[in-house]
């Protein structure tokens, strides 16, 4: 099923299969919401965060990703677009308008196509959408054409967040590398309030250096926690070859899973944005509770020229850009996807993904399992 429908305010194309319903903004492409069917009957996932100032006035400008914030979103560049870009932070694919190329369906497979003309200088870019029936899961591909130079690139996840402390288990493939941002948070009017220490290395989310005092840490594998405060940290992670990397948050309290998949070699690192009601300014307006999960090629959200300077991750070998040849498209392949997960399961250890189907496992051995194509990653075609 195909549609176009207002939802939150908001423009959107609507596509349905047997098990999943999502919309995706005709600004900025953001794919949400999104209602995953799951394993019980009469019951839906929806894991998205949509950004409480939809359908408000608000001072966001035309243009800017925050003035549709939702769900998931393609960014290009991502992060702070260097001024002689002309473009808005997280480029113009994560917040000016898309076309539709068209929409089309084949054997239980679903797809929606759209583009956009000159997003970053002369490039173009394709995005495609499938959905497959049964599956609880949105595969996504977006291909980048005629871009040259070092650009930052990323997936901009951000997930609901139930208000009960604790209420989310994060976890991601086996960590390489890990720091905090490495400089103030900062929202426009200097009010965003900080809680981990600048700079900060680590090697687990376990214990992530606080602010307060250099030898105090926090598990950052829950959240929310109890602080008001927004963050920003990055790892870099590893996955075994023919497997894609990862990114998990098992939902305690309403009883599901949600996942990312990607090729690691593409996108090397996760930042995990912390918004627990730490943004002051207009129109976070201190209420914002939502997680990013956000699988990038990029140094934190600094932007292509500071991304392509040496820094912590690629003195470690770990690239933070990527460098565009305009008779090369770059193509990213992504898949998310949610499902019910028993009572008592916890934070994902390990993914695997073999013939069909992705298998999760939590820290006491307890596994589910749902079906997808993780060969999409690596350039299927359905």
């Amino acid at each position: 099923m195909f549609a176009q429908d207002i939802i939150f305010c908001q423009p959107s194309w609507v596509m349905e299969s047997t098990t999943v319903r999502m919309a995706v903004t005709h600004l900025g492409a953001h794919m949400g919401p999104v209602q995953f069917c799951g394993k019980r009957e009469g019951s839906s996932i929806e894991p998205y965060c949509v950004s409480p100032w939809q359908c408000e006035e608000n001072t966001v400008p035309g243009g800017q990703s925050e003035k549709v914030l939702r769900g998931d979103f393609f960014c290009l560049p991502f992060g702070y677009s260097d001024p002689e870009l002309e473009c808005p932070s997280h480029g113009r694919t994560a917040g000016e308008r898309w076309s539709l190329d068209g929409y089309k369906t084949w054997n239980g497979v679903h797809e929606l196509r759209i583009s956009m003309k000159n997003a970053l200088g002369p490039a173009n870019v394709v995005r495609q959408y499938f959905l497959r029936d049964g599956e609880d899961v949105v595969y996504d591909r977006t291909t980048v054409i005629g871009l040259s130079g070092a650009q930052t690139v990323g997936h901009h996840a951000v997930l609901r967040v139930p208000p009960a402390h604790a209420s989310l288990l994060i976890s991601t493939s086996p960590q390489l590398f890990g720091m905090t941002y490495p400089k103030q948070m900062d929202d426009a009017n200097g009010s965003a309030v900080q809680s981990l220490a600048i700079g900060a290395q680590f090697e687990s989310l376990l214990q992530v250096p606080l602010a307060a005092n250099g030898s105090d840490t926090t598990d950052l594998t829950i959240y929310p926690t109890d602080r008001e405060s927004t963050d920003l940290l990055q790892l870099a992670v590893a996955a075994d070859e023919g497997q894609p990397a990862w990114t998990a948050a098992v939902n305690i309290k309403e009883g599901y899973l949600w996942f990312a998949l990607r090729d690691v070699a593409l996108l090397p690192s996760t930042l995990i944005w912390i918004e627990n009601r730490g943004r002051k300014a207009s129109p976070w307006n201190g209420r914002s509770c939502i997680l990013g999960l956000e699988d990038v090629c990029s140094y934190f959200d600094l932007g292509s020229k500071v991304s392509a300077e040496t820094n912590a991750f690629s003195s470690r070998s770990i690239n933070t850009i990527h460098e565009f040849k305009p008779d090369a498209p770059l193509v990213v392949s992504y898949i998310q996807g949610a499902t019910q997960v028993p009572y008592g399961f916890g934070r994902v250890n390990t993914v695997e993904c073999r013939g069909g189907y992705a298998t999760f496992t939590d820290a006491m051995g307890a596994t589910v399992r749902l079906a997808l194509d993780s060969d999409f990653l690596f350039g299927k075609e359905f």
